[in-house]
């Protein structure tokens, strides 16, 4: 039996929002960090555009925050939005801190010495970068002064299985009590307690066959949040990066943002530009509407890809900008500097998740979500270029912050039950988990993805119950692995992904459809609540509003 080691905080999630939560906590507490696999399998790692933050004197908050509601088509939370982009100055000062190698100004533009790119939705060059690949200089950043922090614990390869909380366990208190994780290693179930618990798992992008996102992108905290009693919001809302590398060997290699934003223009395959045609911002429109321009065009002329091209900047400039972007095209036999590259959507970005308010509490006391697992109001219908993780940083500062005021009146918690594996046999039917993976997501693929209609959503909900059902019964005769583990929070999160869609009857943002192709005047977040949610803090707050469960 293993020989359970309490922790005062347990998050899960190893990357940008994590690592930031626990060094932030670092000199107040203890802190482990359970890691799904190895250090560059975070979504964080592989982010290649940048942060966003008002650092130049000719920008300000307003705009900013402006920039933010409209990218997120009227459904942005505006306390949310405030909050996060008046916090920004902050983090980037704290990250400098850290050693952060941020991207100079060598022509000395504008007030801020850093070099600032613009990208779509934004109105000024607010994005502060790394050269082209942001998220892993930010990555290893965090990660390197993480492990010279003696109160940080990594427990690496584990995967979180379910929460452990009050009501399960029939205490009178439901509060997060802990988590159950498999040891890839070992094959061993474990349990950790903890008196406080955070989900920063990331999103759940790999719902779809398609996807920008690392393999471990499988909504794991949404669906074992919801599991544990917490609601969730806006689902429907999953954002299509518009430029993903079109090649059998690129596994969706994102082409970043900063592309169209120093002057990328999309072509049609008889070199014609077609943005303007769909916004006047041309490349520089949000990221929902030149995602499904490209899909649009796409299926107009029957294309498997459209073009982007930069070829028109120097060589020199190209280099200085993108040169991880252009050492991978070239390894695949492209030459950007000379001519475009194929590319095409690929799902990118939950703009949804588990409710939190502003410190990143959930409706279960001693469980906090943050990042992409998060749904805080900021992101509204379509998230902007670069809020996200600017979103992973700010709110593993505040979430910190709260966690140290509520630890002195946290109590451990009592000793958990063992995971039982008393009426479970080795699966000798692995390809039935290969085989249900593989039909969820080409469902989400083909009903609910850019453009969706009420049939196509119908069809998804009734090909999902069927295999939730097939998974849930092999789940309950078999020992878990990782691959039955992630689908079964893949199924689950893209149930609650169709409830979401067809909860909405209207086009806004990320989420189109053509039975309701128009935007209604005023709308509302779109909340999940579980059928057994126990009783929680937020009863008496109005559902249809975020910004009412702010503190």
């Amino acid at each position: 039996m293993q020989k359970q080691k309490n922790n005062d905080v347990l998050i899960i999630g190893a990357g940008a929002a994590g690592l930031s939560l626990a060094l932030r906590l670092a000199q107040h507490c203890r802190v482990t960090i359970l890691a799904k696999a190895g250090s560059q399998e975070t979504s964080t790692y592989w982010a290649q555009g940048g942060i966003s933050a008002v650092l130049d004197d000719k920008d300000n908050f307003d705009f900013h925050i402006n920039d933010t509601i409209n990218a997120g088509a009227g459904l942005c939370d505006p306390y949310a939005v405030r909050f996060t982009v008046e916090h920004a100055p902050e983090v980037i000062a704290w990250l400098e801190s850290l050693g952060m190698p941020f991207t100079r100004d060598k022509n000395h533009q504008g007030t801020s010495p850093y070099h600032l790119t613009r990208e779509g939705g934004h109105s000024y060059r607010r994005v502060i970068h790394s050269a082209d690949a942001t998220g892993k200089f930010l990555h290893n950043t965090l990660l390197n002064n993480a492990e010279n922090e003696p109160n940080i614990r990594f427990a690496e390869n584990r995967i979180a299985i379910d929460l452990l909380n009050g009501a399960k366990l029939g205490k009178k208190t439901n509060r997060c009590l802990g988590v159950y994780a498999l040891n890839l290693e070992t094959g061993k179930v474990e349990c950790w307690p903890a008196r406080i618990v955070i989900l920063a798992t990331g999103g759940a992008n790999r719902v779809y066959l398609y996807s920008s996102n690392p393999d471990g992108a499988t909504g794991d905290g949404i669906a074992m949040a919801w599991r544990a009693g917490c609601r969730v919001s806006n689902l429907e809302f999953m954002q299509f990066h518009p430029t993903c590398l079109f090649h059998p060997e690129a596994k969706s290699f994102l082409i970043s943002e900063a592309v169209r934003g120093e002057g990328g223009h999309l072509l049609l395959p008889n070199g014609e530009r077609f943005m303007q045609r769909f916004d006047k911002r041309g490349e520089l429109a949000p990221r929902d509407i030149v995602a499904r321009a490209i899909d649009h065009e796409m299926k107009r002329l029957g294309l498997e890809y459209v073009l982007l091209d930069i070829s028109h900047k120097s060589e020199d400039f190209i280099r200085q900008h993108f040169p991880n972007i252009l050492s991978k095209t070239s390894e695949l036999g492209f030459d950007m500097t000379k001519g475009p590259i194929p590319v095409v959507p690929a799902a990118h970005y939950t703009c949804g998740g588990v409710m939190t308010d502003l410190n990143g509490r959930t409706d279960l006391a001693g469980l906090y979500a943050i990042g992409e697992t998060a749904c805080t109001g900021l992101h509204g219908a379509n998230r902007m270029a670069s809020n996200s993780l600017l979103e992973c940083l700010v709110f593993g500062h505040v979430a910190a912050d709260s966690i140290v005021r509520e630890l002195p009146d946290t109590p451990e918690p009592p000793p958990l039950p063992e995971w039982d594996e008393s009426r479970v046999t080795d699966s000798d039917e692995e390809i039935v988990v290969s085989h249900n993976w593989h039909e969820l997501r080409l469902t989400m693929w083909n009903y609910v993805g850019i453009v969706r209609t009420n049939k196509r959503l119908q069809r998804a909900a009734h090909r999902i119950q069927l295999l939730k059902r097939e998974i849930n019964e092999y789940y309950s005769h078999f020992r878990v692995s990782n691959n039955l583990i992630e689908l079964r929070n893949l199924a689950t999160v893209a149930d609650l992904i169709v409830r979401c869609a067809m909860k909405r009857h209207e086009s806004r943002g990320l989420h189109f459809t053509l039975d309701y192709p128009n935007t209604i005047p005023r709308s509302r977040a779109t909340i999940l609540k579980p059928p057994t949610l126990p009783a929680h803090r937020h009863d008496s707050d109005d559902d249809n509003n975020l910004a009412s469960l702010h503190l």
